[in-house]
């Protein structure tokens, strides 16, 4: 962000793109594990706090601009100054009119929570650590936006060395639109914390994927040695190169974020440093806004909706000075995650659980946990809803199909959230205002704006939604035993249920979860979804105490037809879905190999089964094993260097299916095939994005998307009974 480029957007950009391709013609020189990401999350924690680090094929801490997940920069620079010698460790910083060398990047490694990267400063190694908590369990920490790094430096040779350390964030923190005006203020005492916000911001609305109101935080605790200054870039930068510290002076010229690109520094001396890592400077970056977003409620009104946090902070000064001093408990509690959900996922493999790591922060990262209020203003912690925004696919608000890829990390880390993001969907339907029979397939097309579809016009996944809301339903009672949203919302259940009898064994044309690759007619693996639904409604119905419905799920005495004259039956003789699990085999086997298809009456066709995920989910037993052993040997026989196909249409694949699959295969080793795969293309160096999860198999270049919380699927085999 120095003169030389942050003249003009469009030479902003330019310069982007330059160092980007730059990183890309780079490899790896620095120690990567447990391998070197596309993207690097940095800070990570909502759809609006989401800053990552581009690799491609390799890009040091200090080589390249942190970006949010849409790919636009976010401003954030780090220094050090070591005997008098100053280094960059962050950003790309040009700084006219003062010098500087790069730190050389030694190491990078990833967990769950934490990116971690340690760069050779002359003399002084900074280990600098990217901490995005993880903590599922608790509300108010899992919804604060803030997130940490700390900077720590240790001599080399032997000696003791004089080391300040300074970074700064920019205000294109704030907004998708760098040519609106922003302004900004600075509070000090206790916790030092820049604050900078759109000088008109537009409630409830976004540019660019960016919200565009609330504020952006960065703030650390006060000492002797710390220092701060809001200016343009260069200014500030150069304060700190040539002098070692920061004025403590305000900018009061409220401006363009991309006139004289105002920054916020911060500045702490560390004294001299020896052999014995420091202690770390730590500071927080965070994003506040209230509401977090409008709901819709009974009768057609709306509701505002805040983030959970609020209800134990009167103020951000508050959360900002409990966050900043629970650094230290933070960090043990993270590594406490971190451990064990790599002690897991190694269960199953390395591979396996590198590729769980990297998914983490980016699938919890798409969600927000929010209360109402009471009549009084009192915020109503009874009354929960976490929404989830469909991130680059689309800007939805929780998108069935979405949740439904994602649901086994929420499955691990906290059930109860899982029930929350279902609330929202379950309790809008409930109200009577979506006009069709199935389950409808997001709460609003415009997140942060839960508004519903009264018209009934939302994406049609008529099958593929209602099938996953009747499965996660079930999954979350069974591995809770709270039975009371089977209770609350039974006739919702059994609504969609009747809509599955009716249109799963064949089901008609339409589009699946996988809607790029467009809409089909007798999908094997969508009736797969269906009648697994159906068998969940009937568990669902045992654990009420309906044993006739459990028994002999039905509507009675009905046909089902097609063009081609399935036989006339009558569901009564035996239960419904087994009954469509022994018409389906016949329907779905290949004439041609030993394979299920990809649609019926198309036997050369296949495609990725992973909807029997379910069956073994929710441990039906509805499917013989013969089934699972066939495809398990076909997939095996068909694999390309970067996976199977999704299916015959084409030759991309997604990962999260990928995995799902892998929870089904007989032979572990066809189960690791899988695996490896994706971890192959995650770390394949041909994507600087946050993890795409639709890419081909044939090359592992990537298709489309980025950042989706889908890769909360990649924990299927942590969550399925059968490998956890």
């Amino acid at each position: 962000m120095g003169v030389y480029y942050r003249m003009l957007p469009t030479f902003h950009w330019l310069w982007t793109l330059l160092l980007f391709v730059e990183s890309i013609r780079a490899a790896v020189t620095w120690n990567a594990t447990p391998f070197n990401p596309a993207s690097f999350p940095l800070a990570v924690r909502t759809p609006y706090l989401s800053a990552w680090l581009p690799q491609g094929a390799g890009a040091a801490l200090n080589d390249v601009w942190p970006t949010f997940w849409t790919g636009q920069i976010l401003g954030w620079a780090g220094f050090v100054k070591v005997d008098g010698q100053a280094y960059s460790f962050l950003g790309a910083p040009v700084v006219s009119g003062a010098s500087f060398n790069k730190a050389v990047q030694k190491s990078s490694h990833f967990t769950a929570t934490q990116s971690v990267f340690v760069l050779s400063a002359g003399p002084v190694d900074l280990t600098v650590t990217f901490l995005s908590p993880v903590e599922p369990t608790d509300l108010v920490r899992q919804s604060i936006p803030f997130s940490y790094m700390a900077v720590s430096a240790r001599s080399t040779d032997g000696g003791t060395h004089s080391v300040q350390v300074y970074s700064d964030i920019s205000a294109e923190w704030v907004s998708g639109d760098n040519g609106l005006q922003a302004t900004w203020n600075t509070s000090t005492g206790s916790v030092i914390t820049h604050q900078v916000q759109l000088a008109n911001p537009a409630v409830l609305s976004e540019v660019a994927d960016h919200t565009q109101y609330g504020s952006a935080f960065y703030s650390t605790l006060s000492s002797a040695g710390a220092t701060w200054q809001s200016g343009a870039d260069v200014t500030v930068r150069a304060q700190f190169i040539n002098n070692g510290r920061l004025p403590n002076t305000r900018d009061t010229n409220f401006r363009a974020i991309q006139d004289n690109w105002p920054v916020f520094g911060l500045a702490h001396d560390l004294g001299n440093v020896g052999g014995t890592a420091s202690a770390p400077v730590v500071t927080s970056v965070g994003h506040i806004r209230d509401p977090a977003l409008k709901y819709i409620v009974a009768g057609g009104g709306t509701q505002l909706r805040s983030a959970y946090f609020m209800s134990k902070y009167s103020t951000a000064a508050a959360v900002i000075s409990d966050f900043l001093n629970d650094y230290s408990g933070a960090l043990n509690r993270a590594n406490s995650f971190d451990s064990k959900i790599n002690s897991d996922a190694s269960k199953i493999s390395a591979d396996y659980a590198s590729v769980v790591a990297i998914s983490v922060r980016q699938a919890l990262g798409a969600i927000e946990i929010t209360i109402s209020k009471n009549s009084d203003g009192s915020f109503n912690t009874g009354d929960v809803i976490v929404f989830m925004k469909e991130i680059s696919s689309d800007g939805n608000i929780s998108t069935v199909d979405v949740i439904f890829p994602a649901w086994p990390i929420l499955l691990y880390t906290n059930p109860q959230l899982g029930k929350f993001l279902l609330e929202g969907l379950f309790r809008y339907q409930a109200t009577g205002q979506y006009p069709n029979k199935w389950s409808v397939h997001d709460l609003g097309s415009s997140y942060p704006n839960a508004l519903g579809h009264n018209d009934g016009r939302d994406e049609p996944m008529p099958v593929e939604e209602s099938g996953n809301m009747v499965i996660m339903a079930l999954s979350y009672a069974q591995k809770t035993n709270d039975l009371s949203h089977l209770r609350q919302y039974n006739g919702l259940l059994d609504q969609w249920t009747q809509f599955l009898i009716t249109d799963s064994l064949i089901p008609a044309n339409q589009i699946s979860t996988d809607d790029f690759a467009g809409s089909l007619a007798n999908q094997t693996n969508l009736a797969i979804k269906g009648i697994v639904g159906i068998k969940a409604m009937s568990q669902i119905a045992s654990l009420l105490g309906d044993s006739t419905r459990a028994n002999n799920y039905s509507v009675g005495d009905f046909a089902v037809k097609n063009s081609n004259s399935i036989t006339d039956w009558n569901p009564t003789l035996q239960s419904i879905a087994s009954s469509y699990v022994n018409q389906f085999q016949t329907l779905a086997r290949s004439s041609s190999g030993p394979h299920l298809t990809l649609s019926y009456n198309n036997a050369n066709s296949w495609g990725l089964t992973y909807n029997l995920y379910g069956d073994k989910l929710l441990k039906l037993n509805l499917f013989p094993q013969s089934l699972y052993q066939q495809q398990t040997a076909w997939y095996k026989g068909v694999a390309q260097p970067f996976g199977i196909p999704l299916d015959t249409r084409h030759t991309y694949t997604k990962s999260d299916w990928e995995i799902w699959t892998a929870g089904i295969m007989t032979d572990t080793s066809v189960r690791d095939l899988f695996i490896s795969s994706v971890r192959k293309w995650a770390a394949d160096g041909l994507s600087s994005q946050p993890l795409g999860d639709w890419y081909e198999t044939t090359n592992g270049r990537p298709e489309g998307f980025r950042a989706r919380p889908v890769v909360g699927g990649h924990l299927a085999l942590v969550s399925q009974p059968r490998w956890a």
